[in-house]
């Protein structure tokens, strides 16, 4: 993680090759800045150097399952082991890079910020919960997705809790 003042550490960056699809929305759902190598054109020659360059220049570990791939990363690379989504988010963790704690600040489809619903957002929406007491909702500008921790929040909630065996 880089400094940004003294003492003060900031939350590292990632760029995931198109092997880790499910690590990468976990990471967007804890909060991290994850971009994707799956935005880039399907079989595209250049990915790798992509990646690497996306690493470099923008201050970001690339994770990958490709030896080569994080052999060439060097410092700035991670070769992630297993193809266990929850094995992925426990290697991370064991390395320091991540807290594994839901935030839901990120849309999990295109990593943008998500800001605070409109309630004509949440009304227009057709997949919003019927009962929305007690709920709190965000809204991704750019996908214009709606989300909110229901259901499938908790569920990912207790796998992490459960897998990294915290208490909940």
């Amino acid at each position: 993680m880089s400094a940004t003042r003294a003492g003060e550490r900031r939350a590292p960056r990632f760029v995931a090759d198109r092997m880790l699809g499910p690590l990468t929305r976990y990471l967007r759902f804890m909060g991290y800045d994850t971009l994707s190598a799956s935005v880039f054109q399907e079989g595209n020659s250049r990915e790798d150097t992509l990646l690497l360059s996306l690493a470099e220049g923008e201050d970001r570990i690339l994770l990958t399952r490709d030896r080569e791939l994080a052999r060439r990363a060097g410092d700035r690379g991670v070769l992630v082991r297993s193809e266990q989504v929850m094995e992925q988010v426990e290697q991370l963790l064991s390395l320091g890079l991540i807290e594994p704690d839901l935030r839901m600040d990120r849309c999990g489809l295109c990593n943008s910020l998500l800001r605070s619903a409109s309630r004509d957002e949440v009304e227009s929406c057709g997949y919003a919960p019927v009962h929305r007491e007690g709920l709190a909702f965000f809204w991704c500008e750019r996908c214009r997705k709606l989300y909110w921790m229901g259901s499938h929040g908790r569920n990912l909630k207790e796998d992490l809790d459960r897998y990294l065996r915290r208490p909940s």
